[in-house]
């Protein structure tokens, strides 16, 4: 998909006045961010969409980075951003046109990125790695294939979900902190609302 038919396909679904995934920030990365990140650090946040992980961060203390491929999306994340009283950097990017930069941020975050096919998604770990500074922690979530039974969120093209072998392939050069496939019900938005099958991954560079 190129970056002008991926704004236009996250535009049709972000342009509503609902934040379509909630306004809390996902679960798996609270838990992760208390445990790993401090005040103060500088942070990517891949696809962040309307701004409900980027924001919350921000409010942490951290530095925050951020793009989407929604144009409408990032109107929406920086009117929250705004009404929380706080800065990010966003940028209008796909995960191929954003500037991945070098050793830049102590922590990647990618919460349902689960619009990348295989191809892509090797790419976007590799930039994730090289991304981070060198003890910097990527937190990832998304869902196993078992989410096609639950139907309550996520892709359904099974090569676009994940498993813990797959996982562990992309991530040979990082240490895994934490890696877990679980169920949970999530209550993100209209989007992402019942029992869900998820992974959860923290991996240190």
């Amino acid at each position: 998909m190129s970056f002008a038919d991926a704004t236009q396909f996250w535009n049709e679904r972000f342009n509503k006045a609902e934040f379509i995934f909630g306004k809390e920030p996902n679960e798996y990365l609270v838990e992760q961010t208390q445990k790993y990140l401090k005040s103060g650090s500088k942070v990517l946040c891949i696809a962040d969409g309307e701004g409900r992980n980027g924001v919350w961060l921000a409010k942490q203390g951290m530095q925050v980075v951020g793009f989407d491929a929604s144009d409408i999306a990032l109107a929406k994340a920086k009117q929250f951003a705004q009404d929380h009283q706080v800065e990010i950097e966003y940028s209008f990017s796909d995960t191929d046109s954003f500037d991945w930069q070098e050793n830049t941020y102590d922590a990647v975050i990618g919460i349902f990125i689960q619009f990348a096919d295989p191809v892509m998604r090797a790419r976007i770990f590799q930039q994730t790695h090289k991304a981070l500074k060198s003890g910097g922690i990527f937190i990832l979530q998304g869902y196993t294939p078992k989410q096609l039974e639950y139907k309550t969120g996520g892709p359904s093209l099974i090569e676009h979900l994940y498993t813990e072998e797959l996982i562990r392939s992309l991530v040979k050069e990082f240490q895994i902190l934490d890696l877990c496939c679980y169920e949970k019900e999530l209550n993100e938005g209209a989007r992402h609302a019942g029992m869900s099958a998820l992974l959860g991954l923290v991996a240190k560079k």
